[in-house]
């Protein structure tokens, strides 16, 4: 399997490159709409076709390339249908297997930090978005946010995940790259080493977080797959 993890600086956000070595197609998980162009780089210097955008959520903090890589390229955009983009070529549910050459991805629903997240489950790894992020999880109080189904999506879909699966977030803020669902469970600050439902709730409660800084930009856009919406001529 080819695999990149990809990293844009102004909003912390992952992107990950899988492409199936047979076939000589490829997914990107979470594209970011400025750097596109690197992504065409990538896509020709491994010689990979890409077959499907996946979005873990609707994003609030940065706009996604899906929309531009659909026109360009010719992909298909994939979110879960709760998350309000109908704009996607693909609405998908729980428990829905999608197959790119010899790779198998499962998609894992995990709402609560929005009503629409998903992880992705791909062989010995999952990339998990914000649901669950490195020592944290994504916050809950924007986009129908609930705390108590978060806390139950992470216990229910992915700490039930083998222990040595690796994590994959969508985001870091101090330089960590991937963890393990055995390291989550342990050591994670708000969900980790045994919390209750009810402590991560207050957790979650009391974290008097600033208001996202582009998201007044970035959730409208992505509801319509990071492209502006076309105005009805009279």
């Amino acid at each position: 399997m080819y695999f990149r993890q990809l990293f844009e600086p102004d909003t912390f956000t992952y992107t990950y490159l899988l492409g199936c070595d047979r076939s000589r197609r490829a997914i990107l998980i979470d594209p970011v709409a400025s750097e596109v162009d690197a992504y065409f780089r990538l896509l020709n210097e491994a010689g990979l076709k890409l077959l499907y955008t996946l979005e873990t959520h609707v994003h609030a903090d940065h706009i996604t390339g899906s929309g531009l890589l659909r026109e360009k390229l010719g992909s298909k955009s994939v979110v879960h249908r709760d998350a309000g983009a109908l704009c996607a070529d693909l609405l998908v549910t729980d428990g829905v297997m999608l197959q790119v050459g010899n790779l198998e991805i499962e998609v894992r629903a995990t709402p609560g930090h929005t009503a629409g997240c998903v992880s992705y489950v791909v062989g010995d790894r999952v990339f998990t978005g914000d649901s669950l992020l490195i020592g944290g999880c994504g916050r809950t109080d924007f986009q129908q946010g609930d705390a108590g189904l978060l806390y139950d999506s992470i216990h229910n879909k992915l700490f039930s995940l083998p222990a040595d699966t690796l994590v994959f977030p969508g985001h870091d803020y101090d330089g960590n790259t991937v963890s393990t669902i055995r390291q989550e469970m342990a050591k994670n600050l708000r969900l980790g080493g045994g919390k209750s439902r009810d402590e991560f709730i207050g957790i979650m409660k009391n974290l008097k977080l600033a208001y996202p800084k582009y998201i007044d930009q970035a959730l409208p856009a992505n509801q319509s797959c990071g492209q502006p919406k076309l105005e009805l001529q009279g």
